[in-house]
């Protein structure tokens, strides 16, 4: 007898049992709710069963990404389509697009897309095609807007001719005004049109244990507007200090030695523009990427016009032999600010000519506000420490507020250093995930 391998199932809460039911005859479904809440997972189960019973052959999957599409759906950690299909599933190409072929027990075989639809030319992946059910994680993450780029806009469109049309959307609680509520969620139900939203919460997981719920939780500053949307599932706005935690006492964060597990040094480097400065940073990081310790911080002054080349090269050269000299630690990265090539040219061979042996790169610029969440993660897990001598990382970290007029963002009027949270940024942007 051939053993087969099992789905470690564990049980659902009546919540998401009874908003799979839902699923069954309703056109847009929405599961809105909180980090290891059981939203995805509800969909990907939702449109597993659809599957079989639509006469449709072709079905899209989305992410903000294509990785994020196969991750979240495809894989889903062991619950995703191509484990609830193992054995009548295969991987592979449809008109260029990542795809996963099904064999339906009554239907027969279908092809699900999967596709990326975070960038502002993605909605071309998707074109040409007719959809059946359509299944997106993230999609507060899609690319929204008011013209014909709107990938949202594109797969509702792709859908028309569909036999049994099917949404399925997940999204993390974000800003009220968001468009995905504006122009989507709220919108759909107060036309009353055919919709089943719900709301989940982290306890509406039944698979979560209480320690790793509380683990999970300590993860995030209690009172924060993070707190509420990845834990309570509320939706937020952002306001006031981004980092109140540590603006409050700053002193919790601030050591005078280098703590022993240092591993290595980063640098980062952002250029000033029209009014800013620009500055460096210097980031011990911790063995396994366990943390971060700020080490060294300084800052050219000077408006546009004022600060030459020769002047970056000399104070980056200085900065890296001052680090050498005070650190038994190897300067091992440092990666610049991307907008300015020529600059970062001109530091490459000035390094070179200095003998120093530091491979260097530009940023990543991941957006903004990821890069903010992640340090508010580090420092609610006090994995995040600066050096009481860097009195403009401090400062910084201090006063950073979030834009009132632009959700999510973070405020740059000049009234508080943003150059130096960007070099500090760029240093361990590549390495500490959120």
């Amino acid at each position: 007898m051939k053993k087969r391998k099992s789905i470690p199932w564990q049980p659902l809460s009546q919540k998401h049992k009874d908003y799979i039911r839902r699923c069954m005859d309703c056109t847009f479904n929405f599961a809105e709710g909180a980090v290891r809440s059981g939203k995805t997972t509800a969909n990907v189960l939702a449109f597993s069963y659809l599957l079989e019973k639509s006469p449709d052959r072709l079905h899209l999957a989305t992410g903000t990404t294509l990785s994020a599409a196969l991750t979240n759906i495809g894989d889903c950690n062991g619950f995703g389509l191509e484990h609830i299909f193992r054995g009548r599933c295969r991987w592979g190409k449809y008109k260029g697009n990542t795809a996963l072929f099904v064999k339906t027990i009554e239907k027969g075989e279908k092809t699900v897309v999967f596709a990326g639809g975070g960038k502002a030319d993605s909605y071309k992946r998707i074109r040409g095609n007719s959809y059946g059910i359509w299944i997106a994680t993230e999609v507060n993450r899609h690319f929204i807007s008011g013209d014909d780029r709107c990938f949202i806009d594109e797969a509702f469109n792709r859908q028309l001719a569909a036999k049994m049309r099917r949404v399925l959307w997940d999204f993390n609680p974000d800003y009220p005004t968001h468009p995905i509520y504006t122009g989507y969620v709220d919108k759909y139900i107060a036309l009353r049109l055919d919709v089943n939203h719900e709301k989940f919460c982290i306890r509406d997981n039944l698979s979560v244990s209480a320690q790793r719920r509380a683990e999970i939780e300590a993860q995030y500053e209690v009172g924060s507007f993070w707190y509420k949307r990845a834990i309570l599932g509320e939706r937020a706005a952002a306001e006031g200090l981004i980092f109140p935690q540590f603006a409050s006492a700053p002193e919790k964060w601030t050591v005078s030695s280098v703590p022993d597990d240092v591993s290595h040094i980063i640098i980062g480097v952002d250029y000033g523009g029209n009014s800013s400065a620009s500055a460096f940073v210097a980031v011990g990081m911790k063995k396994d990427r366990n943390g971060v310790v700020i080490l060294r911080d300084r800052k050219i002054r000077g408006r546009k016009g004022e600060i030459t080349p020769d002047m970056i090269e000399n104070e980056f050269i200085l900065f890296v032999k001052m680090l050498q000299d005070n650190f038994d630690i190897p300067v091992t990265y440092a990666f610049m600010d991307s907008e300015a090539q020529y600059l970062t040219a001109g530091v490459v061979m000035a390094a070179r000519k200095a003998g120093l042996k530091i491979a260097i790169a530009d940023s990543v610029k991941k957006p903004i506000a990821e890069r903010i969440a992640i340090k508010s993660r580090l420092i609610s897990q006090h994995r995040w420490s600066v050096m009481d001598c860097c009195k403009n990382v401090i400062a910084s970290t201090a006063t950073q507020m979030w834009d009132p007029y632009s959700p999510d963002r973070r405020l740059d009027n000049g009234s508080c250093d943003i150059d130096t949270a960007d070099a500090e940024e760029y240093a361990w942007e590549r390495f500490i995930r959120w």
